[in-house]
């Protein structure tokens, strides 16, 4: 199904910082740095549903990744 006919469920961006725990901000920083599409209509800013779910997914901390924040101490 093309994107053109599959309906798409829109949210404002203060339901994606809601949905993110972000401030609205960060969401405007994120689609400014094109990591979030959006659409402008108007003077609204919308996105896309399935988008915000797909960032969230392209965002998820691979195991073994994280280390670097909790190094061995150092033995005096």
């Amino acid at each position: 199904m093309s994107d053109v006919t599959e309906q798409s469920r829109w949210m404002g961006t203060p339901a994606v910082a809601e949905y993110l725990g972000v401030n609205q901000r960060t969401v405007y920083r994120l689609i400014d740095e094109g990591e979030l599409p959006a659409y402008k209509f108007g003077r609204v800013i919308r996105l896309r549903e399935r988008d915000v779910a797909a960032y969230v997914e392209r965002s998820r901390i691979e195991p073994g990744t994280l280390e670097h924040l909790y190094p061995e101490p150092k033995l005096s």
